[in-house]
């Protein structure tokens, strides 16, 4: 279509636009440009695969049906993990009202499996999934503020700038949090370091 003729890849504003004007091809891609960054987002603020998988559902039906909302002043990755943060936001404060903790989600499998591959190192795999669990669970264990300034910016590469108009605080407070929620994963991941 219209998309591949330009020859170069549609921007992401460019996207929106042609979907505000009734292309919903342009909405499809939209889709895959963003469901597995906004996945991973959600993900790690929530912590439940589940949870994320029906916010981020969430988040593109609130684009779809709020497409007239969107206007190019700001940038739509800006917008979407605007949309993406603030229903993630809502769940955190659902669950501490809930007081609600789900433990279903460990992923434990009791199924034995044969390991044929001699490059395949085990112990490694496992050392590596337990350092990766022991950051995600300390991520986790930040409070809210810092967590998501955490996730936008390491996780998630975003600007300074794109972060401060996602979260509507002043850039020195975003730059201050991030820093501050960096030594407090520090401070509790020095044994990972250590080791």
């Amino acid at each position: 279509m219209g998309l591949e003729e330009k020859g170069s890849k549609p921007t992401d504003e460019d996207l929106i636009e042609r979907f505000q004007d009734g292309d919903l091809y342009a909405f499809d891609l939209i889709v895959k440009r963003y469901k597995n960054q906004l996945m991973n987002f959600v993900y790690r603020f929530l912590g439940n695969s589940e949870e994320a998988e029906d916010l981020v559902q969430e988040t593109f039906l609130r684009v779809y049906r709020n497409r007239r909302a969107y206007q190019k002043v700001a940038k739509f990755s800006t917008w979407i993990y605007t949309i993406a943060g603030n229903l993630a936001k809502t769940e955190l404060r659902k669950r501490k009202r809930r007081k609600f903790f789900s433990i279903s989600d460990l992923g434990y499998n009791e199924k034995d499996y044969d390991i044929s591959d001699e490059a395949y190192n085990p112990e490694k795999d496992v050392d590596s999934r337990m350092k990766e669990e022991i950051i995600h669970r300390e991520i986790n264990l930040l409070s809210p503020k810092f967590r998501q300034v955490i996730l936008l910016r390491d996780v998630q590469q975003l600007s300074y700038e794109e972060i401060s108009q996602i979260v509507k605080i002043p850039l020195g407070t975003v730059k201050s949090r991030v820093n501050r929620g960096r030594l407090k994963l520090q401070e509790k991941l020095k044994i990972l370091v250590d080791r």
